[in-house]
């Protein structure tokens, strides 16, 4: 199994910038790829951006596209996502995600989740 925590996360006014760390333990060998989700209130839960570990592909939602940049330093096996230009629709708990091999399969890990207020 694979176990995240993530931090970074905090209150920051519009335009300001933010890094949410997610730290991965266990079975790190196995982990496939690693990203970045977020729920806002009411709202279902949506990607973000992800990261494959071994080509580093990376995949971000319009809606963050050219503002967030997800990054990957394999040897603190730990995932970055640098979070610039932030608006207040960006204000939602983000949660760390690593999908790793599991028998002739992959299963998902979640973190616990950080929550981004963006506000002035």
């Amino acid at each position: 199994q694979v176990q995240l925590v993530e931090s970074g996360g905090g209150l920051v006014q519009p335009g300001g910038s933010l890094r949410l760390s997610c730290a991965a333990s266990g079975s790190i060998f196995s982990i496939n790829s690693m990203g970045w989700y977020r729920q806002a209130p009411g709202k279902q839960r949506e990607l973000v951006a992800t990261i494959t570990t071994s080509g580093g592909n990376t995949v971000y939602a319009d809606s963050v596209q050219g503002r967030f940049t997800i990054s990957r330093d394999n040897a603190k096996n730990t995932v970055y996502l640098q979070m610039n230009s932030l608006k207040p629709e960006d204000t939602a708990v983000y949660y760390c995600r690593a999908v790793y091999a599991y028998g002739r399969g992959a299963l998902p890990s979640w973190g616990q989740g950080t929550q981004v207020t963006v506000s002035s």
